[in-house]
């Protein structure tokens, strides 16, 4: 049996894949490593083939055409047969001590006839050139030692969201509730981890820095030139949560809450970016994302509008607009997320 099935969506990858392939070979036939080969022109597709020549029985490699990161995600999803599902980036890697700790709790839950929805653990921000080394953890917020549900779960602060980093889903969850993600999409992790989160019922979170995210080359999609040049993508996915459910329907409050929090978290990203564009066409862009969100569920506008980060982030004028960037670059130096 696979415990942990881990895709790897590569573009390109061929000067850093290594080290993503090798910090997850530790975890044996536990693991299914996916490597997929998402079109590259390098020789991404060699090296994939080489490590399928070396493990068969640990590395699949799937080859198809460019259909980008969230297409890529789609396609190990379709090739995995693990009880979990997780998704690494051809550029980041997880810690091998921590990997063993999952893969042993993994094997107690399904040796003691239990499992959950969600696993979650800690990631941290590999980022080029930082003395000390962000590290997002849920001990404040989520239960240790026992498998909990939404009803126990505490309140987030901003910058402590979990992300694709920090998830591990149940596979048959994410194939029963049909995930798809948009392709030659950019910024589509947050749907991989926002679209499930109604259908998890259980959780369990484990205290290890597992994964380790890489933040320094220029061609990231969360540097913020690229952001700006791709800030009509991340409109999209905003929009696409907004419409993906009526959050006022959804009965647990905590996970309401949460996900209204998060789609606040989106609005204020997509606001910011669209600001740091410095053109009235952007303004416009901005104004236009909270009319639609308005138009989709006035309650929730009102809510995310009323907050603090929504407040932050309508502020009047050039002078307002200068304050919103402080509160943003003061956020970025805290948490280095970009």
């Amino acid at each position: 049996m696979k415990y942990l099935s881990v895709a790897i969506p590569c573009y390109n990858s061929a000067k850093y894949m290594d080290k993503a392939i090798q910090s997850l070979m530790p975890g044996g036939e536990d693991i299914e490593i996916i490597i997929v080969n998402d079109g590259s022109s390098d020789k991404t597709l060699k090296i994939a083939k080489q490590y399928k020549k070396e493990y068969p029985t640990i590395i699949k490699v799937v080859d198809k055409e460019n259909g980008g990161h969230g297409d890529a995600v789609n396609s190990g999803l379709a090739y995995a047969t693990g009880k979990y599902f997780k998704v690494v980036d051809s550029d980041d890697w997880v810690d091998e001590e921590s990997l063993k700790k999952i893969l042993g709790k993994l094997h107690e839950l399904e040796n003691n006839g239990k499992e959950v929805d969600m696993f979650i653990s800690n990631y941290v921000y590999e980022k080029v050139g930082a003395e000390h080394k962000k590290v997002i953890h849920y001990r404040n917020v989520l239960p240790q030692k026992e498998i909990f549900t939404w009803k126990e779960v505490g309140r987030f602060h901003i910058g402590q969201y979990i992300l694709m980093h920090s998830v591990i889903y149940r596979t048959e969850l994410l194939k029963l509730c049909q995930l798809q993600l948009p392709r030659h999409t950019f910024y589509v992790d947050n749907i991989y981890v926002y679209y499930p989160l109604p259908h998890v019922r259980t959780m369990y979170y484990l205290d290890v820095d597992f994964y380790r995210y890489f933040i320094g080359r220029d061609d990231q999609s969360v540097n913020e030139k690229n952001m700006i040049k791709r800030i009509d993508q991340q409109i999209f996915v905003t929009k696409t949560m907004i419409d993906m459910y009526s959050l006022k329907k959804i009965q647990d409050k905590r996970l309401k809450n949460y996900m209204i929090n998060y789609l606040a978290i989106m609005m204020t990203v997509s606001s910011i970016i669209l600001i740091r564009c410095k053109t009235s066409e952007a303004l416009e862009k901005k104004k236009e994302l909270w009319q639609y969100l308005k138009k989709k569920d006035f309650r929730i506008y009102r809510k995310i509008r009323r907050g603090i980060l929504g407040q932050t982030m309508n502020l009047p004028g050039r002078s307002g607009r200068k304050i919103s960037v402080l509160g943003y670059q003061m956020a970025r130096r805290i948490w280095g997320f970009n």
